[in-house]
């Protein structure tokens, strides 16, 4: 069903809802929307780690992919920090001007640029 007949819908029934009903609803299609975070296997998971310590080394900015719980989020970032122990990678997003910390199981692909 597409969104243009869903809205109409939610238009024409909203009066008779309580906004506690439309709010649930919202949610219901939101959740449709959801995209599985992929399962990696063991060569992809050691190809991202040595890319990200390459740019790490070196300095090199990179474009990362990564699940944020709902979706996919692009980043260009730098690295700044990667913790063994807990798994997470500090990075420096370019465009917000921020630090942003991911967790590496998250990740999905690196590209060095």
């Amino acid at each position: 069903m597409d969104n243009r007949n869903r809205d109409r819908g939610t238009i024409k029934w909203t009066s008779l809802m309580l906004p506690e009903h439309v709010e649930m609803i919202k949610q219901v299609w939101k959740e449709d929307e959801r995209i599985e975070k992929p399962i990696l296997d063991d060569q992809q998971l050691e190809e991202i780690g040595l890319k990200l310590q390459i740019a790490l080394k070196d300095g090199l900015p990179v474009e990362v992919r990564y699940h944020n719980g709902f979706d996919f989020t692009y980043l260009l970032a730098k690295v700044i920090k990667m913790d063994v122990s807990t798994r997470r990678i500090k990075m420096y997003d370019q465009k917000n001007k921020d630090d942003i910390t991911i967790h590496f199981d998250d990740i999905s692909n690196v590209v060095i640029a």
